[in-house]
């Protein structure tokens, strides 16, 4: 396996494949991560400038200054941690950019471990502009920094297709066959392709024998893959869509029933 890749294992023994994100995706993440705080700190900051004499005034400025600081720190861990709690490992910087943080093993990184990375974040700033994260970034294989060691987390690209491999695995229990609908209610069916409903008919079967998290990422990764190959976005019970566009693509491409032969007198 190519060493830029991060291969889990899922109790379900289904292959998922993480594509490990370099310095230089999460460098401009982070850029536009940044730019929205420094956007909204300013903000901040003519607001406390407006009420400065009645909040500040006869303290100490070096006092003052600290606690701008800490305050600075504290926003810029809040953003990251509410973010990546809320958003399943990604900020507004990660989404555009296309990569998420995740926890070793492919599980979601969660509120503690979006905390941990975070609050390490100042060690990571030391001497000056993330010197050492940098450096750590630079050394770990798959492009760490101290943080990330800390909460057993992983910078990934966002994975937009499922492949038949990631669903193939030792026999299981396998659902229902997927029986032709009676019509086509679906547009633009024509669009989907033989290898898209191989890798849906897949999942079907093997739907009933997988956890709730495999089975929901899993569904996600097929539904984002065919909503660009339909053209439109898909909304509502996802197993409940992918089941009748199997169904409907059967009826498709269903050959044609034979007529008898006519025989002329």
């Amino acid at each position: 396996m190519d060493e830029q890749q991060y291969s889990v294992e899922t109790p379900e023994q289904i292959d998922l494949l993480y594509d490990i994100a370099g310095i230089g995706s999460r460098f401009l993440a982070a850029l536009i991560d940044h730019v929205l705080i420094g956007i909204i700190l300013s903000l901040l900051c003519v607001v406390a400038a407006l009420a400065a004499d009645r909040l500040t005034g006869g303290l100490d400025p070096i006092l003052v200054a600290g606690i701008f600081g800490i305050g600075v720190f504290l926003f810029l861990c809040a953003y990251h941690i509410f973010f990546e709690t809320t958003w399943n490992g990604q900020t507004p910087g990660k989404r555009v950019v296309g990569i998420r943080m995740v926890r070793t093993g492919g599980r979601p990184l969660g509120f503690l471990g979006s905390t941990i990375r975070n609050f390490i974040r100042l060690a990571d700033f030391l001497p000056l502009l993330y010197g050492i994260g940098a450096l750590v970034m630079f050394i770990d294989p798959r492009s760490r920094r101290l943080g990330d060691l800390a909460a057993g987390a992983l910078a990934v690209k966002e994975r937009k297709t499922v492949t038949l491999a990631m669903l193939s695995g030792p026999e299981a229990e396998a659902s229902p066959p997927v029986p032709a609908a009676s019509e086509l209610t679906i547009p633009n069916l024509a669009a989907i392709q033989p290898d898209d409903y191989r890798v849906v008919h897949a999942y079907l079967q093997r739907r009933a024998s997988l956890g709730f998290e495999t089975r929901r990422r899993v569904a996600g990764l097929l539904l984002d893959g065919l909503q660009a190959r339909l053209g439109y976005a898909v909304h509502g019970d996802t197993d409940a869509f992918l089941l009748r566009l199997a169904s409907e693509y059967q009826l498709f491409h269903r050959p044609p029933e034979a007529t008898p032969a006519q025989t002329t007198p």
